[in-house]
């Protein structure tokens, strides 16, 4: 069963070292990802599972301990998903994926590192970007249907094409579209997540929609409430952070 959720916003400058001075600019979507991991911890699941965009290599489930870096971002910075971030975790085992996290749930054990968590295990999935949405809305079912209370980090960005600087340029459809984003995640709209444009959403480039259904899988018969902590287009893409509880 689902108990709570936190959607949050997967840019590598999330993490101050790689915005370098650009790094206050996010400072507001920091603060609100700290405060949606807050109400992840005081739900009390059992199981955190971290959901996040992948390409083909980082696909698939990412155990505990799995490490991941901002190298390729001209930054020599390690994180690992869960332990405390040193080498001290779980996956010191043995048991840790050989694979690097994509950098969607790197950013997520980053989150994870800053605000300490230590409140669940922690698994980790990459989701394809054209995964079709009944699939993503059975991977979530699939995830709740594991565990008595189980949290899902969301990692994902809306449209990258709300201004003529966006990676993807202007497009007069991105504004809308991050609009009803942002509404359905707040108001924790299990039906208009479910019902979002795939196509549409990848010709936006945004690269939240197949993990937004995996939530929306997730969440079915939860009955959980919404709230949209922040919503905003830095550098032309929409981050959106929401929870559901």
């Amino acid at each position: 069963m689902l108990v709570a959720a936190a959607v949050c916003p997967c840019p590598p400058l999330l993490v101050p070292e790689v915005a370098a001075g650009a790094a206050p600019e996010l400072a507001a979507a920091r603060a609100a990802c700290t405060d949606a991991l807050g109400v992840l911890a005081a739900a009390r699941p059992d199981r955190l599972v971290v959901v996040g965009p992948a390409e083909q290599s980082g696909r698939g489930p990412h155990p505990e301990g799995t490490r991941g870096s901002f190298r390729g971002f001209g930054v020599d910075l390690a994180v690992r998903l869960g332990g405390n971030g040193n080498g001290d975790g779980p996956g010191d085992s043995g048991t840790a994926s050989e694979r690097e996290l994509p950098p969607s749930l790197a950013v997520a054990a980053w989150l994870l590192e800053r605000t300490g968590w230590s409140d669940a295990p922690i698994e980790g999935l990459g989701v394809g970007e054209p995964l079709e949405a009944e699939r993503c809305i059975q991977t979530g079912r699939d995830i709740v249907a594991q565990a008595d209370r189980v949290a899902l980090l969301v990692m994902g960005d809306a449209s990258a094409c709300r201004t003529l600087k966006a990676p993807g340029y202007l497009d007069e459809r991105a504004a809308p579209f991050d609009a009803e984003v942002a509404r359905a995640l707040g108001a924790a709209d299990v039906a208009a997540v479910k019902a979002l444009d795939a196509e549409l959403a990848y010709e936006l480039k945004a690269s939240g929609r197949a993990p937004w259904q995996v939530l929306a899988g997730a969440a079915e018969g939860a009955d959980l409430g919404g709230a949209l902590l922040y919503e905003d287009a830095p550098y032309g893409v929409g981050y959106v952070v929401a929870t559901w509880s």
